[in-house]
């Protein structure tokens, strides 16, 4: 009767890796993942508010880094989600648009000084601009930075994946 000898160290190697994959390694990797994401969307964020010339007192451009003062940075361990933004108040005007007054007031005295064409807000001081009552476009840096995301998270998912995929399974 015939022999047959089955070399089976392969198939416990590649059962070790899956339980390694299974005991958690995979997940910190998705998190991982997730969180790079999270901080390469906050960087575009950033690169389009300089690339769309905000007018900023630094603090929303500063606000959009993981820490920083207005900054949100919410993760979710077991639905694996990330939530990153900003509270800096006047962040959404900028980006969705804005009545330059309060409904009913036409006018208002804005305090500062020009530098140039450049208008520079200073609380009290005597000089300024008078403001009329207009719609003050936004500039949709959120929306500008989300299409970019959604445009290079497929290949960054599939070149984390088959990251994951050489890393657990290479020699199968």
């Amino acid at each position: 009767m015939a022999e047959i000898n089955i070399d089976m160290s392969e198939y416990a190697a590649f059962f070790e890796r899956m339980k390694q994959a299974g005991n958690g390694e995979f997940e910190r990797s998705i998190k991982l993942f997730l969180e790079g994401l999270g901080y390469e969307f906050l960087r575009i964020v950033e690169d389009e508010i300089i690339r769309m010339q905000v007018v900023d007192t630094w603090l929303l451009l500063a606000s959009f880094d993981k820490g920083a003062s207005g900054n949100v940075w919410t993760a979710e361990d077991g639905g694996l989600s990330l939530e990153v933004g900003t509270n800096v108040e006047y962040a959404s005007y900028v980006n969705d648009g804005h009545w330059a007054n309060k409904k009913g007031v036409s006018v208002r005295f804005v305090p500062g000084i020009w530098s140039g064409d450049r208008f520079i807000y200073q609380r009290g001081a005597s000089t300024g601009m008078m403001l009329k009552q207009q719609w003050v476009e936004g500039y949709h840096y959120w929306e500008s930075a989300l299409n970019i995301m959604e445009r290079m998270i497929p290949k960054l998912l599939d070149a984390k994946l088959q990251s994951w995929l050489d890393e657990y399974f290479d020699k199968f």
